[in-house]
Protein backbone atom coordinates (compact mmCIF):
# COMPACT_ATOMS: atom_id res chain seq x y z
CA UNK A 1 0.00 0.00 0.00
CA UNK A 2 1.30 3.40 -0.94
CA UNK A 3 1.83 6.05 1.70
CA UNK A 4 -1.03 8.16 0.28
CA UNK A 5 -3.50 5.22 0.35
CA UNK A 6 -2.35 4.31 3.87
CA UNK A 7 -2.90 7.89 5.07
CA UNK A 8 -6.35 8.04 3.45
CA UNK A 9 -7.35 4.75 5.08
CA UNK A 10 -6.15 5.90 8.50
CA UNK A 11 -7.95 9.19 8.04
CA UNK A 12 -11.21 7.41 7.21
CA UNK A 13 -10.97 5.23 10.29
CA UNK A 14 -10.21 8.26 12.46
CA UNK A 15 -13.15 10.21 10.95
CA UNK A 16 -15.54 7.30 11.45
CA UNK A 17 -14.45 6.96 15.05
CA UNK A 18 -14.85 10.67 15.62
CA UNK A 19 -18.39 10.64 14.17
CA UNK A 20 -19.40 7.70 16.37
CA UNK A 21 -17.99 9.51 19.42
CA UNK A 22 -19.83 12.66 18.39
CA UNK A 23 -23.12 10.81 18.04
CA UNK A 24 -22.64 9.26 21.46
CA UNK A 25 -21.93 12.65 23.00
CA UNK A 26 -24.92 14.22 21.21
CA UNK A 27 -27.15 11.35 22.32
CA UNK A 28 -25.86 11.74 25.85
CA UNK A 29 -26.61 15.46 25.85
CA UNK A 30 -30.11 14.82 24.50
CA UNK A 31 -30.73 12.12 27.09
CA UNK A 32 -29.52 14.40 29.87
CA UNK A 33 -31.75 17.20 28.55
CA UNK A 34 -34.75 14.89 28.60
CA UNK A 35 -33.87 13.74 32.10
CA UNK A 36 -33.52 17.34 33.26
CA UNK A 37 -36.94 18.20 31.80
CA UNK A 38 -38.52 15.15 33.43
CA UNK A 39 -37.01 16.11 36.78
CA UNK A 40 -38.60 19.55 36.82
CA UNK A 41 -41.39 20.06 39.34
CA UNK A 42 -44.46 21.96 38.07
CA UNK A 43 -45.41 24.96 40.21
CA UNK A 44 -48.56 27.01 39.57
CA UNK A 45 -47.94 30.76 39.87
CA UNK A 46 -51.12 32.85 39.73
CA UNK A 47 -51.18 36.63 39.43
CA UNK A 48 -54.34 38.58 40.19
CA UNK A 49 -53.96 41.82 38.28
CA UNK A 50 -55.78 44.55 36.35
CA UNK A 51 -54.96 46.95 33.54
CA UNK A 52 -56.65 49.65 35.64
CA UNK A 53 -54.14 49.28 38.49
CA UNK A 54 -50.98 51.42 38.30
CA UNK A 55 -49.11 49.04 40.64
CA UNK A 56 -49.73 46.02 38.41
CA UNK A 57 -47.42 46.44 35.37
CA UNK A 58 -44.25 45.57 37.37
CA UNK A 59 -45.96 42.40 38.63
CA UNK A 60 -47.11 41.54 35.10
CA UNK A 61 -43.49 41.93 33.94
CA UNK A 62 -42.22 39.71 36.76
CA UNK A 63 -44.67 36.92 35.89
CA UNK A 64 -43.66 37.19 32.22
CA UNK A 65 -40.00 36.87 33.22
CA UNK A 66 -40.68 33.84 35.41
CA UNK A 67 -42.60 32.25 32.54
CA UNK A 68 -39.98 32.90 29.87
CA UNK A 69 -36.79 32.14 31.82
CA UNK A 70 -37.40 28.47 32.49
CA UNK A 71 -36.60 26.57 34.61
CA UNK A 72 -36.25 28.29 37.97
CA UNK A 73 -34.03 25.87 39.84
CA UNK A 74 -35.92 22.58 39.72
CA UNK A 75 -39.28 24.34 39.18
CA UNK A 76 -41.25 24.46 35.97
CA UNK A 77 -43.22 27.68 36.40
CA UNK A 78 -46.78 27.46 35.06
CA UNK A 79 -48.03 31.05 34.84
CA UNK A 80 -51.71 31.98 35.19
CA UNK A 81 -52.47 35.68 34.83
CA UNK A 82 -56.02 36.37 36.08
CA UNK A 83 -57.52 39.81 35.51
CA UNK A 84 -60.04 40.78 38.20
CA UNK A 85 -63.00 43.05 37.48
CA UNK A 86 -63.20 45.26 40.58
CA UNK A 87 -61.01 47.89 38.88
CA UNK A 88 -63.32 48.16 35.88
CA UNK A 89 -65.31 51.03 37.39
CA UNK A 90 -62.21 53.20 37.90
CA UNK A 91 -61.98 54.66 34.39
CA UNK A 92 -60.72 51.73 32.29
CA UNK A 93 -62.49 48.44 31.61
CA UNK A 94 -59.87 45.67 31.39
CA UNK A 95 -60.69 43.64 28.25
CA UNK A 96 -59.39 40.46 29.92
CA UNK A 97 -61.19 40.89 33.25
CA UNK A 98 -63.81 38.52 34.62
CA UNK A 99 -65.89 38.16 37.77
CA UNK A 100 -64.79 34.51 37.75
CA UNK A 101 -61.19 35.46 38.52
CA UNK A 102 -62.40 37.91 41.19
CA UNK A 103 -64.36 35.10 42.86
CA UNK A 104 -61.29 32.86 42.71
CA UNK A 105 -59.21 35.52 44.44
CA UNK A 106 -61.86 35.89 47.15
CA UNK A 107 -61.58 32.15 47.77
CA UNK A 108 -57.88 32.62 48.40
CA UNK A 109 -58.43 35.74 50.52
CA UNK A 110 -60.13 33.81 53.30
CA UNK A 111 -57.23 31.36 53.51
CA UNK A 112 -54.17 33.51 52.91
CA UNK A 113 -54.90 36.84 54.61
CA UNK A 114 -57.67 38.99 56.11
CA UNK A 115 -60.30 38.31 53.46
CA UNK A 116 -59.71 41.49 51.45
CA UNK A 117 -58.34 40.91 47.93
CA UNK A 118 -55.86 43.34 46.40
CA UNK A 119 -53.81 43.82 43.24
CA UNK A 120 -51.25 42.83 42.29
CA UNK A 121 -51.33 39.58 44.27
CA UNK A 122 -49.24 36.54 43.40
CA UNK A 123 -50.21 33.12 44.74
CA UNK A 124 -47.81 30.16 44.54
CA UNK A 125 -49.32 26.65 44.47
CA UNK A 126 -52.38 27.97 46.33
CA UNK A 127 -50.52 28.26 49.64
CA UNK A 128 -48.55 31.52 49.66
CA UNK A 129 -49.88 34.95 48.69
CA UNK A 130 -47.85 38.18 48.54
CA UNK A 131 -47.49 41.44 46.61
CA UNK A 132 -47.00 40.32 43.03
CA UNK A 133 -44.05 42.57 42.19
CA UNK A 134 -41.77 41.16 44.91
CA UNK A 135 -39.33 39.17 42.81
CA UNK A 136 -37.13 37.81 45.60
CA UNK A 137 -40.16 36.54 47.53
CA UNK A 138 -41.62 35.00 44.37
CA UNK A 139 -38.45 33.05 43.59
CA UNK A 140 -38.11 31.88 47.18
CA UNK A 141 -41.69 30.61 47.33
CA UNK A 142 -41.44 28.92 43.94
CA UNK A 143 -38.28 27.08 44.95
CA UNK A 144 -39.94 26.07 48.21
CA UNK A 145 -43.00 24.77 46.35
CA UNK A 146 -40.75 22.77 44.00
CA UNK A 147 -39.36 20.84 46.97
CA UNK A 148 -42.78 19.35 47.74
CA UNK A 149 -43.76 15.99 46.23
CA UNK A 150 -46.44 16.42 43.56
CA UNK A 151 -49.14 14.26 42.05
CA UNK A 152 -48.24 13.27 38.48
CA UNK A 153 -50.57 14.53 35.74
CA UNK A 154 -50.47 13.71 32.02
CA UNK A 155 -52.17 15.59 29.17
CA UNK A 156 -52.12 13.67 25.89
CA UNK A 157 -53.89 12.95 22.59
CA UNK A 158 -54.78 16.53 21.77
CA UNK A 159 -57.27 16.30 18.92
CA UNK A 160 -57.16 18.50 15.79
CA UNK A 161 -59.42 21.53 15.89
CA UNK A 162 -62.92 20.44 14.91
CA UNK A 163 -66.11 22.48 15.20
CA UNK A 164 -64.06 25.21 16.90
CA UNK A 165 -63.17 22.97 19.82
CA UNK A 166 -60.26 20.86 21.00
CA UNK A 167 -60.21 17.73 23.16
CA UNK A 168 -57.60 16.18 25.46
CA UNK A 169 -56.95 13.06 27.44
CA UNK A 170 -56.16 13.80 31.09
CA UNK A 171 -54.78 11.26 33.52
CA UNK A 172 -54.11 11.98 37.19
CA UNK A 173 -52.17 9.42 39.22
CA UNK A 174 -52.99 8.68 42.85
CA UNK A 175 -52.88 11.75 45.04
CA UNK A 176 -49.56 12.40 46.73
CA UNK A 177 -51.47 13.74 49.75
CA UNK A 178 -54.74 15.41 50.64
CA UNK A 179 -55.98 17.11 53.80
CA UNK A 180 -58.41 15.12 55.97
CA UNK A 181 -62.10 15.69 55.12
CA UNK A 182 -61.16 17.63 52.00
CA UNK A 183 -61.65 16.86 48.32
CA UNK A 184 -59.46 17.72 45.36
CA UNK A 185 -60.79 19.33 42.19
CA UNK A 186 -59.20 18.63 38.81
CA UNK A 187 -59.14 21.97 37.01
CA UNK A 188 -58.54 22.69 33.32
CA UNK A 189 -57.38 26.17 32.31
CA UNK A 190 -56.72 27.62 28.86
CA UNK A 191 -54.18 30.46 28.72
CA UNK A 192 -53.16 32.76 25.88
CA UNK A 193 -49.79 34.50 25.64
CA UNK A 194 -48.81 37.50 23.54
CA UNK A 195 -51.75 39.68 24.61
CA UNK A 196 -51.37 43.44 25.00
CA UNK A 197 -53.47 46.60 25.30
CA UNK A 198 -53.10 50.30 24.58
CA UNK A 199 -54.72 51.70 27.71
CA UNK A 200 -56.66 54.92 27.05
CA UNK A 201 -58.00 55.81 30.51
CA UNK A 202 -57.58 55.15 34.22
CA UNK A 203 -54.35 54.94 36.20
CA UNK A 204 -52.37 53.46 33.30
CA UNK A 205 -53.70 55.85 30.64
CA UNK A 206 -51.31 56.13 27.71
CA UNK A 207 -49.42 52.92 28.53
CA UNK A 208 -48.95 49.92 26.25
CA UNK A 209 -49.31 46.90 28.54
CA UNK A 210 -47.99 43.44 27.65
CA UNK A 211 -49.07 40.29 29.45
CA UNK A 212 -47.81 36.83 30.30
CA UNK A 213 -50.19 33.84 29.76
CA UNK A 214 -53.68 35.22 30.47
CA UNK A 215 -56.36 32.81 31.67
CA UNK A 216 -59.07 32.60 29.04
CA UNK A 217 -61.09 29.75 30.50
CA UNK A 218 -61.05 27.73 33.70
CA UNK A 219 -63.35 24.87 34.63
CA UNK A 220 -63.51 21.91 37.00
CA UNK A 221 -63.45 18.62 35.10
CA UNK A 222 -63.52 16.19 38.02
CA UNK A 223 -63.22 15.59 41.76
CA UNK A 224 -61.07 13.21 43.79
CA UNK A 225 -61.42 12.44 47.50
CA UNK A 226 -59.32 10.72 50.14
CA UNK A 227 -60.14 7.45 48.40
CA UNK A 228 -58.56 8.65 45.15
CA UNK A 229 -55.82 6.04 45.24
CA UNK A 230 -56.80 4.74 41.82
CA UNK A 231 -56.34 8.10 40.14
CA UNK A 232 -58.55 9.89 37.65
CA UNK A 233 -59.07 9.91 33.89
CA UNK A 234 -61.17 12.14 31.64
CA UNK A 235 -61.48 13.42 28.08
CA UNK A 236 -62.53 17.07 28.41
CA UNK A 237 -63.09 19.38 25.46
CA UNK A 238 -62.89 23.16 25.19
CA UNK A 239 -64.66 25.44 22.74
CA UNK A 240 -62.16 27.86 21.24
CA UNK A 241 -63.13 31.50 20.88
CA UNK A 242 -62.58 32.87 17.38
CA UNK A 243 -60.65 35.82 18.86
CA UNK A 244 -58.01 33.61 20.48
CA UNK A 245 -54.67 33.10 18.75
CA UNK A 246 -54.43 29.31 18.44
CA UNK A 247 -50.63 29.25 18.32
CA UNK A 248 -50.42 31.03 21.68
CA UNK A 249 -52.79 28.77 23.62
CA UNK A 250 -51.73 26.40 26.40
CA UNK A 251 -53.78 23.85 28.31
CA UNK A 252 -53.05 23.63 32.04
CA UNK A 253 -54.42 20.91 34.29
CA UNK A 254 -53.94 21.04 38.05
CA UNK A 255 -55.31 19.33 41.13
CA UNK A 256 -56.36 21.65 43.98
CA UNK A 257 -57.83 21.00 47.40
CA UNK A 258 -61.29 22.54 47.51
CA UNK A 259 -61.15 23.80 51.11
CA UNK A 260 -57.46 24.38 51.79
CA UNK A 261 -56.71 25.61 48.22
CA UNK A 262 -53.38 23.77 48.12
CA UNK A 263 -52.33 22.67 44.62
CA UNK A 264 -51.17 19.06 44.61
CA UNK A 265 -49.91 18.69 41.04
CA UNK A 266 -50.01 20.29 37.59
CA UNK A 267 -49.12 19.88 33.92
CA UNK A 268 -49.10 22.12 30.84
CA UNK A 269 -49.01 21.58 27.05
CA UNK A 270 -49.41 23.69 23.92
CA UNK A 271 -52.93 23.35 22.56
CA UNK A 272 -52.18 23.74 18.85
CA UNK A 273 -48.86 23.32 17.08
CA UNK A 274 -48.02 25.84 14.38
CA UNK A 275 -48.53 23.43 11.47
CA UNK A 276 -51.91 22.35 12.87
CA UNK A 277 -53.07 25.94 13.29
CA UNK A 278 -52.47 26.65 9.60
CA UNK A 279 -54.78 23.89 8.43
Amino acid sequence: MSFMRWRAAVGSVWLAGFLVWGLRVSSGVQTQTNLDAAARVPVIVELFTSEGCSSCPPADALLAELDSRQPLGSAEVIALEEHVDYWDQQGWRDPFSSAIWTSRQYEYAGKLHNGTPYTPEMVVDGTQGFVGSRGAVARQEIEKAASVKKTRIEISDISPVQNKSVAFKVRVERLSSIAPRDTAEIVLAITESGLHSAVKAGENSGAELHHSPVVRELKVIGVMGNNGEEGFQAQPSVKLDAKWNLENLRAVVFVQEKKNRRILGAAVVKVIEKDMASR
